[in-house]
């Protein structure tokens, strides 16, 4: 019973919310396979409901790296009023991909930046995204590498010997970068972080990789600095399932973090008012099928009517 009353009152907070914001669109940029296709895009209007746009097909095509893959598109809206986005080119270069568009629907040319280009031992660039900072005007890219021989490998039975760190770049423009740093060594294999202001501080929320003992959950972490340094992770957020690729949205005082749960081809969501207390309302949002890890941000609805043509 006190559970129900919870949800219920979860419920009418989570529509007053929604009803406050009404101005504006939510969307999730999303991939679906392998990423060979490109870029697929989702919206709602309660943060629910999501629905797939132009048919669930393809706003981009990629075109950088061996591979021309585009996976974990992350996309925010610049304070210069572009959209920018990076995903993961190819499971094995040292790059990411970055294009950035006025309206989502025309973008400008596809490019590779060199992220760790100067490690010889570095394996990958896994699960980019871009943060900014409004009081220094800067923006953060970072991502997950695996480095050979970089850490102690704690998880000695961990997937072909991956062991992540998330590093990062700067740019106050994207075109002049800030040479690659290391942004977050909790101790253990990391990957899939998002990042966003949380008051005067800002929030990672980030995947544990461990293997063994077992972990494959979500956990935060907190910073002074958008760089850093972060602190220990609390303790997992999410359930008995493996989750990874988590995105954050925010309506009213109410934090939606959305996963795949991708042992179980499903997505997941929990809600929280205070970051400590979740509760699970994966049985209450829809998602595109088939959908893959991405990122949610917002859009007007002028945006979006001609995004849409409607």
């Amino acid at each position: 019973m006190k559970k129900l009353m919870l949800l219920l009152l979860l419920s009418l907070v989570y529509k007053a919310d929604v009803q406050a914001q009404a101005k504006e669109v939510y969307m999730f940029s999303y991939f679906k396979d392998n990423g060979q296709d490109g870029l697929h895009l989702a919206y709602s209007n309660d943060g629910l409901q999501w629905n797939a746009l132009k048919g669930d097909r393809s706003f981009l095509t990629p075109m950088v790296s061996n591979d021309k893959l585009m996976r974990d598109p992350c996309i925010i809206r610049g304070a210069d009023g572009l959209f920018h986005m990076v995903w993961t080119d190819s499971w094995t270069d040292k790059g990411i991909g970055y294009a950035s568009s006025p309206d989502l629907l025309h973008w400008s040319a596809q490019q590779q930046l060199p992220v760790m280009a100067n490690e010889p031992g570095a394996r990958n660039c896994w699960a980019p995204e871009i943060t900014y900072d409004a009081s220094s005007k800067t923006y953060m890219i970072y991502w997950a590498t695996t480095i050979d021989g970089r850490f102690p490998l704690v998880d000695s039975a961990a997937e072909s010997k991956y062991n992540h760190r998330i590093y990062y770049i700067t740019t106050k423009d994207f075109k002049t970068y800030s040479p690659t740093r290391l942004l977050f060594d909790p101790g253990f294999n990391s990957i899939d972080a998002t990042i966003v202001p949380y008051g005067k501080r800002f929030m990672m929320v980030f995947k544990d990789e461990t293997l063994h003992p077992v972990q494959k959950n979500i956990k935060i972490a907190y910073a002074d600095k958008l760089t850093g340094p972060y602190s220990n992770p609390g303790g997992p957020i999410t359930g008995n399932y493996w989750a990874e690729g988590p995105t954050t949205l925010r309506i009213g005082n109410q934090w939606i973090i959305y996963f795949d749960k991708y042992r179980d081809h499903q997505y997941g969501a929990i809600t929280s008012t205070d970051l400590k207390q979740w509760t699970d309302i994966s049985e209450q949002i829809k998602m595109p099928k088939g959908i893959r890890h991405g990122t949610v941000f917002k859009i007007t609805k002028q945006e979006f009517s001609k995004l849409t043509g409607k």
